[in-house]
């Protein structure tokens, strides 16, 4: 496949170490299916987003590369264009998530030759109050794990270091009240996890959810009554056969169009592994919104 003209957006900060050698590698695979290559760094929270904003419908192609968060900054600034580009998404972080759900594989060179083949699909979007997501939004253990992590430990040890974290977390998480409503429905109780997932990884493992979760108009929606190794153990180690249907009893599972999330106070919500926002929010589905270009495993 070729282009016209693309923009290829790189963080300074995000991702692995050996960022800027990928850079070079995959900007040489790219350039000669592309007339036009720009490559931007972004040095600023918040830069890419407005980048992708302003400038996106210059281009037929929008490369990104880095992890969750470079790539959640971006789609928040190319989901409000009228006339978006294609998006392309090479894996440069500690987890890469939102890839894996695309299949694109988390090997960057490969990924990029990936890019070039042309495979594309419109992919539904997440939105929670004025923010997009691409990947999930969650409250409770999956907000309390993110702030645990430890910088240095995620930089020497990367995705394990999500696991050190989650396990460190697990024995002292809270329950929280909360108040939902899905899709006119209304329901209440005790939680120590809220998850409402648009993808299917979550910390490089595959969610039990159906292969199509992408497509198909609905939001997952997890909750996680009380905390144990063998909920998490369900959880990550069941493949999708049709639909989920949860063997314990402290899980529920189901999903919705359309939510309305509300806890007995504020609670710090993590948003594609980004900490910035809180409860309450209003959640929906934008169907088919942008189009990315896939992997060989989608």
């Amino acid at each position: 496949m070729e282009f016209n003209k693309a923009l290829l957006i790189h963080h300074q900060h995000a991702g692995k170490a050996s960022r800027v050698d990928s850079l070079g590698i995959v900007s040489g695979i790219l350039a000669p299916a592309v007339r036009e290559l720009i490559i931007i760094r972004t040095d600023e929270p918040g830069e890419g987003e407005r980048l992708c904003r302003e400038r996106g419908e210059e281009f037929d192609v929008v490369f990104i590369l880095g992890g969750d968060g470079t790539v959640h900054e971006c789609v928040n600034g190319l989901a409000d264009l009228q006339q978006p580009p294609l998006v392309g998404i090479l894996p440069g972080g500690t987890c890469n998530d939102f890839a894996r759900s695309l299949g694109i594989s988390p090997d960057v060179v490969t990924a990029a030759r990936e890019m070039l083949r042309g495979r594309q699909m419109s992919i539904d979007l997440g939105r929670a109050n004025d923010r997009i997501f691409t990947n999930f939004y969650g409250i409770g253990l999956i907000s309390d794990t993110s702030q645990n992590i430890n910088d240095q430990l995620k930089g020497a040890l990367g995705k394990i270091s999500y696991f050190i974290s989650t396990l460190q977390t697990i024995s002292h998480a809270e329950p929280f009240r909360y108040q939902l409503e899905a899709d006119g429905e209304k329901m209440q109780g005790e939680a120590v996890m809220i998850y409402i997932a648009n993808g299917r990884f979550l910390g490089t493992n595959a969610l039990p959810f159906a292969l199509n979760s992408l497509q198909d108009r609905k939001l997952d929606v997890l909750i996680i009554h009380d905390t144990g190794i063998p909920l998490l153990r369900e959880i990550l180690t069941h493949k999708p056969e049709g639909e989920w249907q949860p063997q314990h009893e402290s899980i529920s599972y189901f999903k919705a169009a359309s939510l309305k999330l509300e806890t007995a106070m504020p609670m710090l919500a993590d948003t594609d592994g980004e900490l910035y926002m809180k409860t309450p929010a209003e959640l929906s589905v934008l169907a088919g919104h942008l189009t990315f270009l896939t992997g060989d495993e989608y």
